[in-house]
């Protein structure tokens, strides 16, 4: 076909070598880490959006670029630390299944750790998330939906209802609750082993 009397599509403008969209992309990133972060110090409900912002080093006008509202955010926020957490539970998974060891144990393992060592995080995104909108227990009912292959991959296996696999799921991130509100008072085995018992007898 021919382009004569067609005139090319303007190049994307950039700016120090970056195009606005990758730009958006980077402010959108900081502001997700900056609100992990202040989540963390002060709790969800108590982050402004302008803490959020100063933390980012950013002013609030992008806040409103990247998101609708704070509940925005901490799906966001949520997805992203999920991600990374499953990551590293998949990760560990697979490096004890390949020494011939329980995969689904390592990742619990690797779980519980996690929230052992940052129980600001732990309390924002399993203590705090709860009912906070619609939007957000969408994202966590997702993250619960992508858990059942790291620690319940044989239900998922055999074509259990899903109901049992989400509840394998939901009793593990209870044994969390439960270890949270106690102050982490057993050690991080102990509850490795009663999540990994919970994960054999939906099995069975």
């Amino acid at each position: 076909m021919s382009t004569c009397g067609m005139s090319a599509a303007p190049a994307p403008r950039r700016y120090r070598g970056r195009s606005i969209a990758e730009r958006q992309a980077e402010r959108r990133a900081a502001l997700i880490e900056a609100a992990v972060a202040v989540y963390g110090d002060v709790g969800y409900r108590n982050a402004s959006v302008k803490a959020i912002c100063e933390a980012a080093g950013l002013t609030e006008r992008y806040f409103y670029e990247s998101f609708e509202a704070s509940d925005d955010l901490l799906a966001a926020a949520y997805r992203e630390v999920t991600r990374r957490l499953h990551d590293e539970m998949g990760a560990a998974k697979r490096a004890a299944e390949a020494r011939g060891q329980n995969g689904v144990k390592a990742a619990l393992k690797m779980y519980y750790t996690r929230l052992r060592e940052h129980p600001e995080a732990a309390r924002v995104f399993l203590v705090e998330i709860g009912g906070v909108s619609p939007r957000v227990d969408a994202v966590v009912a997702e993250a619960i939906a992508n858990s059942v292959a790291l620690i319940a991959p044989a239900v998922r296996r055999r074509g259990a209802h899903e109901l049992v696999a989400a509840g394998i799921v939901g009793g593990v991130i209870q044994i969390a609750l439960d270890w949270i509100a106690s102050g982490y008072a057993r050690k991080v085995d102990e509850v490795v082993d009663a999540a990994l018992r919970l994960c054999a007898a939906g099995e069975r």
